[in-house]
């Protein structure tokens, strides 16, 4: 016997009242339900059930705005999607919204009952075929990233040959008779690579393109 408090939302009756029945002959405390999503704010507030059992797809507020509804009003239930929809959208959503688990509707009974002890326990249930379509959406997000990652800061020639000399130990004015330049180009060579490496020091300097690299000892 579970004391796992569930409460049930869906806007059809009879799915609604027989997954009640289903949850309390098989030991879950169903503390109640709603046929809307402001009936589910409402419940969840007064109820504080450790499940929320939330059809996505219902009349009234978005399934966004009722999951964060929901986990703002009781924020220690855990909300388990449980819908026909298989729209990588509305999955996405759920589960940016603060959702635990994303079921579809043909899910078996007693997956489901696995999925809202897991969910309970502090782990996150996604249906099979739900799964493969979020998959598919992070390697889409990772290659993305990867397109934009911000590229390492690039130094030009002169800055590494600056660098190289700095890391000799020389000062500004040794650099600049010894690359024919003025003490205060290399102070504003010195100035730009910090800037470019968001870096404080010339050792910090030197310490990264040591790191990288950049310059050999």
């Amino acid at each position: 016997m579970t004391h796992t408090r569930v409460l049930v939302v869906d806007d059809v009756d009879l799915f609604r009242r027989g997954l009640r029945a289903a949850l309390s002959q098989a030991g879950f405390d169903v503390c109640g339900e709603a046929k809307n999503a402001e009936e589910a704010v409402t419940a969840s507030e007064i109820l504080q059930p450790d499940v929320v059992v939330l059809d996505i797809l219902m009349p009234g507020l978005s399934g966004l705005e009722v999951v964060e509804k929901i986990t703002a009003v009781a924020p220690g239930s855990k909300v388990l999607l449980l819908t026909a929809s298989e729209s990588e959208e509305d999955l996405l959503t759920g589960i940016r919204a603060g959702a635990r688990g994303y079921l579809i509707k043909d899910t078996p009974f007693e997956d489901l009952a696995k999925s809202i002890t897991e969910v309970v326990g502090g782990g996150a249930v996604i249906s099979t075929r739900m799964a493969g379509k979020l998959l598919d959406v992070l390697v889409q997000l990772l290659r993305h990233q990867d397109f934009i990652a911000p590229r390492p800061p690039t130094l030009t020639g002169r800055e590494i040959e600056v660098l190289q000399y700095v890391a000799r130990g020389m000062t500004s004015r040794q650099i600049g008779r010894d690359l024919f330049i003025s003490e205060n180009t290399v102070k504003n060579h010195i100035r730009n690579i910090l800037d470019k490496l968001g870096l404080h020091s010339r050792n910090e300097a030197v310490l990264y393109a040591i790191r990288e690299n950049l310059i050999d000892l």
